[in-house]
């Protein structure tokens, strides 16, 4: 968790290097993260309940036309998000009347809505069936194969050769290895 602090602007690092596309960068926040494309999403997914999905991922950024709420426009980007990953949600749906899974879903169209660069997903199937891990994983695919970064954090080995292309081992905080995965 102290890694996806400092990856996000949460916390300062006070030691080691974080590098983003060949450059070293250093977040003051997480606004700053944001802003270069690093974006994160929890177990817990952390969205208002009674809004819809497109208010969900246009949170704090709606799309305005004279002043005002530009409904149509935030229903057919959101809608675009969505198609891109391969999800069938509706945008003007509750975002409590999804399941679990499509919560975390739409948790992980708001980072893309940000132009995301590396997604960082801590445990994300930890509440998920068999079928939901599945949408997981081809959003992941489909993220991967746009070159977003996935940062996979798991204790559950067996998901790593599902989805990840090499794996790295910390042990309290300190670096263990990285190993490529065949």
């Amino acid at each position: 968790s102290t890694l996806i602090k400092i990856m996000t602007g949460a916390y300062r690092r006070d030691g080691g290097r974080v590098w983003l596309e060949g450059r070293e960068v250093s977040f003051d926040s997480p606004e700053d993260a944001q802003g270069e494309g690093v974006v994160a999403v929890y177990q817990e997914v952390n969205l208002l309940m009674f809004r819809t999905v497109a208010e969900n991922i246009f949170l704090g950024r709606e799309p305005r036309r004279f002043r005002l709420v530009d409904w149509k426009r935030m229903n057919a980007d959101a809608d675009a998000i969505l198609k891109r990953l391969g999800l069938e949600i509706d945008p003007r749906a509750t975002l409590g009347s999804l399941n679990i899974a499509l919560r975390q879903m739409v948790a992980i169209a708001r980072g893309v809505s940000f132009g995301a660069r590396v997604v960082v997903l801590d445990e994300p199937t930890s509440s998920l069936t068999e079928r939901e891990v599945s949408i997981l994983y081809d959003v992941i695919r489909r993220l991967k194969a746009e070159g977003v970064g996935v940062v996979y954090i798991s204790h559950r080995f067996d998901e790593l050769y599902t989805v990840c292309d090499r794996v790295t081992v910390l042990r309290d905080g300190k670096f263990v290895a990285t190993r490529a995965l065949e």
